[in-house]
């Protein structure tokens, strides 16, 4: 198959509108229409990780860490990050990142982050993109008026608001104004066009908002250095940093941001966590943490590994409805630069 088939497919999960600012996701190296047979997926890009997609035969890295974050000013490759590349191109091996917008989809890296600690009753932690909705009126013949309104409901979960009883033929729905355009072609498999019309005009309320980010509940409280303890078991860390007022304070309600997630602490005491996991806290940072008598779990950016068992789960699952001629496999490899001693 074409590296693109995955592509595409990915980017309906986890879209790259979804992505932070400036965040430099989706192709880092490698031509998209490159036939793949075996996808290496990984957290990191390093040139360990390099050499074991070359040992393995892989032809493609699927990672969640951008492989490129900053632009090479040259190709030195007494330098081993641009080595790295040399060594990537030489093998034409593809590389793909999903990063902020992994962080954001719905089922996605903060989704599994939350499933893994346990939580309930989860919802979204930092806004993000919100995708608008619109008021979609269709005029479409008679005889294909109810297949139309099966189709947009079936496909794009969009309401029937209201059937216009003069004509018989003109219908509105609420959709999600990125999906008009699939909704058009997906009716035009089955009415002739220039048979059928539409109009579209914003709504200033529905959409749909994604968040960076999760907070839920934990199912029993427990002491702030029990859920620390609970932290290192889940996420199989050898040490992590507690910032905590009292360890014995009991934890019930608990924020997670997977990566550098410091500087949204407040939208964890927003939503009214007594707990906050997420990586690479500040000194000073962790001080205004304390202050504000929020207990902080930092047990390392690391924890977001979780994304290579998960992504290849999900991509065998793809494979098997579609067909795909591919292996994916996840790195085998611990990319963690830290070790606690």
């Amino acid at each position: 198959m074409l590296a693109n088939e995955l592509i595409g497919r990915f980017e309906q999960f986890a879209p790259l509108k979804l992505r932070w600012k400036n965040d430099p996701i989706g192709l880092q190296i490698g031509d998209p229409k490159q036939a793949v047979h075996k996808v290496l997926v990984t957290l990191d890009v390093r040139p360990e990780v390099v050499a074991e997609a070359v040992e393995i035969g892989a032809d493609m890295i699927f990672a969640h860490h951008p492989v490129i974050f900053r632009p090479a000013n040259n190709l030195d490759y007494s330098d081993p990050q641009k080595a790295m590349y040399a060594e990537i191109a030489a093998h034409h091996i593809l590389v793909y990142a999903a990063h902020t917008n992994l962080d954001c989809a719905e089922g996605g890296m903060n989704d599994w982050l939350a499933a893994a600690l346990g939580l309930q009753n989860v919802q979204g932690l930092v806004p993000g993109y919100r995708e608008q909705a619109v008021k979609m009126t269709l005029t479409v013949p008679t005889a294909q008026v109810e297949a139309a309104q099966e189709y947009l409901t079936r496909s794009f979960g969009a309401k029937v608001n209201r059937y216009a009883v003069n004509s018989g033929e003109q219908f509105t729905v609420d959709i999600l104004a990125d999906r008009v355009s699939s909704a058009v072609a997906g009716i035009n498999q089955f009415v002739d066009a220039g048979t059928w019309d539409y109009q579209v005009e914003p709504l200033l309320t529905g959409g749909h908002q994604y968040t960076m980010g999760r907070v839920g509940d934990l199912a029993q409280s427990m002491t702030a250095r029990a859920f620390a303890e609970h932290c290192k078991q889940v996420f199989n860390v050898g040490g992590l940093r507690l910032v905590c007022q009292d360890p014995q304070q009991e934890i019930k309600r608990v924020a997670v941001l997977g990566g550098d997630g410091g500087k949204f602490y407040h939208a964890a005491l927003a939503a009214g966590a007594q707990a906050y996991v997420t990586g690479d806290v500040y000194y000073h940072t962790g001080h205004d943490m304390l202050a504000a008598g929020l207990t902080v779990v930092d047990p390392g950016h690391h924890i977001e590994s979780i994304c290579k068992h998960q992504l290849t789960k999900l991509f065998k699952n793809w494979q098997a409805e579609n067909g795909w001629t591919v292996e994916f496999v996840a790195s085998q490899l611990n990319t963690d630069p830290f070790t606690f001693i």
